[in-house]
């Protein structure tokens, strides 16, 4: 061979072309980051050396040359192609990667020719070159194969990321249209799937901004709930027939077949993994004799280190696989389980309604399907710790011999003694689970009412019944925490004893304990404890799973409506609407006496049906029998067409008030503007910033209650449908707007269609084709107007009450009254909306608060706050320092030191102190080794006991101190707060994020400072690994992070949707809607899925760079090793270096996940301090301004230029009011819808604070003194009569101040005593939430009870007798004037008869006074406002009698 080819098979050759390539390379970019898109077409190499003699140095400048290009290539990609948009892999870039490989190849060819002709060629050539070939095909592939030019979302950092041509192609697709692309995971390619580099275009975007939930692709069919809900659906029916026919095994079997193949998959994953985790312990000793010398055959070192790199490999592409897929199942788990508690929820009857309220059904959605769908997390754990202990055991006899059976047998001492502990621990989280249901339960309610609270000053009663009810949940909680430690505790214990006593027996047996035996027995142990280690936490999650399915499945087995209640007949094949025929109903079938008896009535197409009744006789009970939701005792009912109701309680959904309206239906402008016109809207919507968008608060909050009477309404009449069910929807609006409602509604754009409405106001009842009058659950009487008028006395008892109501006022009030009447004859039919009432429609700004709380410019609800960026260290600093001011979690840190140096002193002293083999004299005796590693054992399991006890009481009191610091935060909060806030929101964390503070941070943060210092411990051991390569997790942490707030965010729509349909479900129903909100409630959850499913890939992308990342430098670790002459190191020690970096790449894929997912987590501590610091409103009690006890003792209110706004940028609502109500006087306060009467009263609580002016009562400025001092002697009635879950005597006496004779007393007055002494109960008669089995009217009573009980000296009635019939209302303002004669009587009504008999009236029109006088002083003039609105009434009102 000539000397020219000898040279180039020479290795100074092949390192110096490869140090000139390199050098091309760093020039090419050099020439690129000046020119930036400058085309390169040519540069000269380096010219060869051939002086150097130094093979070494020259090798040496080639790896810090190969080094240092890679190092500029990133940066070039960094600062240069990714910035500036060009093309991710450019042509020069492609060609230098082509003769990379070739070279690669080359030298490997070169090396292995020269190996063949026994020519001693360095290891290093060999293991550079291999990798260098390896890595030169991926280039290439990803260069030539991957299709990736043009795409502008892949992470340039990170090569693998560019491995699958679908993520490229989707990038922006995802980027334009956010959320209609779907997951790039759909289509991706088995390399891009293996390498999670499907996720690269999400991670790119979280990158380079704050993730949005637009920017979050949408799921794939099958991990959609719309795609798999249906499936899941037959599964579940084809199992046990129908839904109630369920119990929790059928539920649990039709789950698993809904997963069955990931399940079957993640089982194979989990068993390639565990085979692969333990070939490192099975060849330790193997390495460590091949150190002490002993080679069984040639290259066994290179053999070895490649096995061990397999496995690695093996283990790390499994266990990411496996991690994934097991998050994926709980994505679809919880989705249908949602699903399935959401639709349930629309199809209960009453009766199953008592049982379960709104709070705890949120809590099945948010708390136990949540459960469920964790369980998949630890699905495998609880069957793979049988496939592990055989191949642990199997591992220990190789090494150990008969000492195994003693392994053996501890293992399963130490499995057998989880039993009694499992049981205490589902024990306590049934009680856990119990108590926090009836906390979310009393929460729920009282967000609802938490305006009536604050007038009545009852917040902090309420809210140390909040505290009562976490004081029970947290004594089952400290239970179940202090259990679990004590579990976790005994398994982290379970590895030291079951190696204490192997070891104990291998003395006791003469096996010789060598070092290689000894480090392969506990790198075993170490995989072993990490089974059992998770046993406790598998418990845990099983017992709450378990509980949870108990709960879910129970639910779903409640009773829904009886279907065969209607029979539903094809139109026009029936001569009538409505039939009922002998029908009797109940609410509660287990009573004696029922609802509705013998009830008989036939309605023909096209007819308008009035029923009318005192209060409690029935009415609304009828209404709810047609539409099919009271149980049917006998009888049938008979229902021709299509129906819409509107029912007595408005229910408006948030969103828009267009959304209200259309509900549903296509927009068709022309009716819909007809709606708006026959419902008096539009004024009100041209007053709001955006119109018909404005969007609606929950429960209709920013709106009147006329207003929100009149949208539902609308939303009605919009269905066009056959029938319509009417329950007294004129009751909460002003007598000229109910006027021009009948007429336009009833009269109008209803004149063909068959009506049915309840009405108190006798005036709608001579319109009526056909009346029924309702008694004690009976039709008394039936026909027309003045046919039943002369023919019994109930409809006597009716029209006697408001003929009654008008003759109260005497003689020179009724001529004046008559004279005005008369002169408005031929105008009276102005009442539908012309002359002087025109000027009505000027809006309080109550009517608008969507402006008033936010801005003209703003909506009242908006977006739900998210911080943005990563988590402040202040919240981390307020989590750790809030319990003991951070004092215990120095200890927990010192014993988590001590648990490290005493495990790592363990095993460093078994390695050290053992022989390499059974020729070489052992350091000590077998005793004193023994002896030595118990000790140190014991303090290791001693400090775990430490660390564990006070890490639960740490975190029990940090969460008990989070919880009472929001809630008190929360309760004294302004009213503006409550009404721009869905209550979705505040239950979210109440529920979720306050369960991730009590069960999750604490143990989390625990793990990540065990995984931290376990991590340094083994950089200790091994110390001569280059960590630099951690850098890589900063950039996932970014989209982990905003993917997880958006989770948080997301829920709670989903909450808020399903409490808004409970709340709504007769009316959805009612409208046949169920199909259209079940739709909604699964778009819902998957907007939730989404984020999760994708920081789910997110997680694994980087932990699967992080395995490759350790998984590399495990390898040049084993390589140095088998290179190191022998003798160098001591073979044990090196061994023991090996055993811990078995589990490098899963100890560092754990710290960095701990890190997200602390972060993660500590999003619920961020979002539960957010509310910590709402501002309060003022304070409850000033001493220094304390009033009397008998203040007020007259209740003469002056009010001097009273000026409110809602913010302080809107325009004020009340104008500078100037006025006196005099003590003990009566003053009505009327004016047309949203004239200011509700913001006067608002003012007067201080629900809103004046903007200027003052109110002084009994010469005290009210803004000076405490909020408690003023609301707790002031007294309302509102408008929405409100009642709590409890008795009658909690509702009548909630503060528990007066005795039952006066309480007593007081259900006398207000007419219901008779009604209480029916129960069974008595006073503890049971109250439903909402006080749904009582009726509105009652309800409207029972708050009359509680103010006669209060007896103030100022007494409020917001439109207190709206919901009673006429008779009603004269009984309580006889009742009002006989026991509040001397007081000073506000009262806000419609009614103008509620007004008539007052001693002054205010009328205010556009937040200003246009009158004030007595009635007699105005209605003599005759041009008065008030004499147009008393003739208006009177005009109405002749004209039915």
């Amino acid at each position: 061979m000539h000397s020219g080819a000898e040279f180039l098979l020479k290795p100074v050759f092949l390192r110096g072309f490869s140090v000139s390539l390199h050098l091309v390379l760093l020039f090419v970019l050099f020439i690129s980051c000046v020119f930036k898109k400058c085309k390169v077409g040519h540069s000269e190499a380096p010219k060869e050396r051939n002086s150097w003699s130094d093979e070494g140095l020259v090798t040496l400048l080639d790896l810090a040359l190969r080094t240092l290009a890679w190092g500029s290539l990133c940066v070039y990609f960094r600062t240069q192609l990714f910035i500036s948009g060009e093309p991710k892999y450019p042509f020069l870039l492609r060609v230098w990667w082509g003769f990379y490989l070739s070279i690669s190849c080359y030298c490997l060819v070169i090396d292995t020719v020269l190996y063949g002709k026994h020519v001693n060629v360095s290891v290093q050539y060999f293991v550079s070159d291999v990798v260098s070939v390896v890595s030169g095909l991926f280039f290439c592939y990803v260069g030539f194969f991957g299709k990736n030019e043009g795409s502008e979302d892949t992470l340039l950092e990170e090569p693998l990321l560019n491995g699958d041509s679908t993520a490229s192609n989707e990038a922006e697709s995802n980027k334009c249209k956010g959320g209609e692309a779907v997951t790039p995971y759909s289509n991706a390619g088995i390399f891009s799937i293996l390498t999670f580099s499907w996720m690269g275009p999400l991670i790119s975007t979280g990158k380079k901004k704050t993730l949005d939930l637009e920017d979050v692709p949408q799921l794939v069919p099958g991990d959609s709930v719309v795609g798999v809900f249906p499936t899941f659906l037959k599964k579940l029916e084809a199992e046990c027939g129908t839904i109630n026919r369920m119990n929790t095994l059928k539920l649990v079997k039709a789950l698993i077949s809904l997963v069955w193949k990931e399940i079957l998959l993640t089982s194979l994953l989990e068993i390639i993994s565990a085979l692969a985790s333990y070939v490192g312990p099975y060849l330790i000793d193997t390495l460590v004799q091949y150190l002490n010398g002993r080679r069984e055959f040639k290259n066994e070192g290179y053999v070895l280190v490649s096995v061990f790199f397999a496995a690695k490999l093996v283990q790390c592409l499994s266990q990411r696989q496996l991690r994934f897929k097991l998050q994926q199942i709980g994505i679809r788990v919880r989705s249908v389980l949602v699903t399935m508690i959401y639709n349930k929820s629309l199809t209960l009857s009453w009766q199953s309604k008592q049982c379960h309220t709104t709070g705890e059904m949120i809590n099945f959605m948010a708390i136990d399907a949540d459960r469920v769908g964790a369980f998949s997390w630890y699905m495998s754990s609880t069957w793979m710790v049988l496939v592990e202990v055989p191949i642990a055991l199997l591992i220990l006899y190789k090494n150990l011999g008969l000492a195994s059976i003693v392994a053996f047998i501890a293992t399963i001492l130490f499995m057998l003694a989880n039993i009694p502990l499992a049981k205490l621990e589902e024990k306590f989280q049934d009680k856990v689970m119990e108590s926090k249901d009836r906390r979310m339960k009393a929460t729920s309610e009282i967000l609802r009412n938490m305006r009536i609270l604050k007038l009545q000053g009852w917040e902090m009663k309420f809210l140390s019944k909040i505290m009562g009810l976490r004081e029970t949940e947290t004594e089952w909680l400290k239970k179940f925490v202090y259990t679990s430690a004590l579990t976790t505790f005994v398994f982290c214990s379970a590895s030291t004893f079951v190696s204490v006593a192997t070891f104990g027996a291998c003395m006791v047996m003469k096996i010789p304990l060598e070092s290689g035996k000894i480090l392969s027995a506990l790198a075993t142990f170490e995989i072993l404890q990490g089974a059992i280690f998770n046993l406790p936490d598998t418990i845990s999650v099983i017992v709450q799973t378990k509980v949870s399915l108990n709960r879910i499945a129970s639910f779903l087995c409640l009773d829904d409506l009886q279907s065969d209640v209607i029979e539903r007949v094809p139109r026009g094949s029936y001569d009538a609407a409505i039939e009922i025929i002998d029908g009797n109903f109940s609410w509660d079938l287990s009573s004696l006496n029922p609802t509705l008896k013998e009830i008989n009535f036939k309605v023909q197409h096209g007819m308008r049906v009035a029923v009318c009744g005192t209060v409690g006789s029935g009415k609304s009970s009828l209404l709810s029998c047609i539409l099919g939701e009271v149980p049917k005792i006998s009888g049938a009912i008979k229902l021709c067409g299509t129906r819409a109701y509107v029912p007595q309680s408005p229910w408006i959904q948030s969103g828009k008030i267009e959304e209200n309206i259309l509900f549903g239906k296509e927009m068709e402008r022309e009716r819909y503007n007809w709606v708006l016109e026959a419902c008096s809207l539009k004024k009100d919507l041209e007053i709001l910033s955006f119109g018909d968008q404005t969007i609606i608060g929950e429960r209709g909050i920013n709106l009147s209650g006329g207003q929100k009477q009149r949208i539902q309404i609308a939303r009605a009449l919009y269905q066009d449908a056959d029938i319509y069910l009417f329950d007294d929807p004129f009751s909460a609006v002003d007598a000229h707007t109910g006027s021009h409602l009948f007429k336009e509604c009833m009269l109008g754009l209803l004149s063909s269609k068959t009506v049915i409405y309840v009405t108190h106001q006798v005036e709608f009842l001579p319109a009526a084709d056909l009346i029924l009058v309702m008694k004690d659950g009976r039709i008394t009487q039936a026909g027309k107007y003045y046919d039943i008028l002369n023919s019994g006395t109930d409809i006597m008892e009716l029209v006697g009450a408001q003929e009654k109501a008008l003759l109260a006022f005497d003689s020179a009030a009724v001529g004046s009254l008559s004279e005005s009447t008369s002169m408005s004859k031929e105008d009276g039919k102005m009442a539908s909306g012309n002359g002087v009432v025109q000027k009505q429609e000027n809006k309080d700004v109550q009517d608008c608060k969507a402006d008033d709380i936010v801005g003209s410019k703003g909506q009242i609800i908006q977006e739900e706050e998210r911080e943005k960026g990563e988590v402040g260290f202040w919240v981390y600093w307020k989590y750790i320092t809030m319990a003991y001011g951070g004092a215990v979690v120095p200890f927990i840190l010192l014993a988590h030191i001590l648990i490290q140096l005493l495990e790592i002193g363990s095993s460093y002293w078994m390695a050290w102190a053992a022989p390499v083999s059974q020729n070489v004299k052992p350091v000590v005796g077998s005793s004193t080794l023994i002896i030595v590693y118990v000790a140190l054992a014991i303090g290791a399991s001693f400090c775990v006991l430490v660390k564990t006890m006070l890490l639960v009481t740490t975190g029990y009191k940090t969460a008990t101190l989070f919880f009472n610091k929001m809630h008190l935060c929360i309760f004294r909060a302004p009213m503006s707060f409550f009404d721009s806030t869905p209550s979705g929101r505040i239950l979210n964390r109440a529920s979720s994020d306050q369960s991730a503070v009590e069960w999750s941070i604490p143990y989390q943060l625990d793990s990540f400072a065990f995984s931290m210092i376990h991590l340094l411990g083994i950089i200790a051991v091994m110390s001569q690994v280059a960590w630099q390569v951690l850098i890589i997790f900063i950039p996932v942490i970014g989209t982990s992070r905003e993917l997880t707030r958006l989770i948080g965010v997301c829920k709670a729509p989903v909450i808020q949707h399903f409490a808004e349909t409970i709340s709504g479900s007769t009316t959805i129903r009612s409208f046949d809607e169920e199909s259209r909100f079940s739709d909604t409630n699964m778009k819902l959850i998957d907007a939730y899925s989404r984020p999760r499913f994708h920081n789910a890939g997110a997680m694994q992308w980087l932990s699967f760079r992080l395995d490759m990342l350790s998984s590399i430098t495990f390898l040049f670790c084993l390589v140095l090793l088998i290179s190191v002459p022998e003798g160098v190191i001591d073979p044990g020690i090196a061994g023991l270096g090996v055993m811990y970096g078995l589990n490098l790449n899963m100890l560092q894929a754990w710290v960095i996940l701990n890190i997200c997912q602390i972060e993660n987590k500590m999003i619920s501590v961020e979002r539960i301090l957010q509310y910590t610091g709402i501002p309060s409103e003022s304070p409850l009690l000033i001493e220094e301004k304390q009033p009397d006890c008998s203040w007020p003792s007259h209740g003469e209110l002056d009010i001097r230029d009273l000026q409110v706004r809602y913010a302080p940028h809107m325009p004020l609502i009340l104008q500078g009011i100037t006025c006196t109500f005099f003590g003990g006087r009566k003053t009505g306060i009327v004016g047309r819808t949203g004239s200011g009467k509700t913001t006067l009263v608002q003012a007067l609580f201080r629900i809103v604070e004046p903007a200027a002016g003052q109110i002084i009562i009994d010469g005290i400025n009210i803004s000076l003194i405490g909020l408690h001092d003023l609301r707790s002697r002031l007294s309302i009635i509102p408008q929405d009569p409100t009642m709590f879950e409890g008795t009658i005597r909690t509702n009548l006496d909630p503060l528990e101040e007066h005795t039952d004779e006066q309480i007593w007393e007081a259900l006398d007055k207000c007419q219901l005593g008779d009604e209480v002494r029916k129960k069974e109960g008595k006073l503890d008669s049971t109250v439903s939430e909402n006080g749904e089995n009582w009726s509105v009217g009652q309800r409207q009573l029972v708050c009359l009870g509680r103010v006669l009980l209060k007896k103030s000296k100022i007494l409020v009635l917001d439109e207190a007798t709206a919901s009673v019939d006429t008779a009603t209302d004269n009984l309580i303002q006889q009742t009002l004037r006989k026991h509040f004669s001397n007081c000073t009587v506000i009262t806000i009504a419609h009614r103008i008869t509620s007004v008539l008999d007052s001693d002054m009236v205010l009328l205010l029109n556009n937040g200003l006074i246009e009158e004030y006088d007595s009635p007699r002083t105005l209605l003599e003039n005759k041009s008065s406002s008030f004499a147009q609105l008393v003739a208006e009434y009177t005009v109405r009102l002749n004209s039915s009698l």
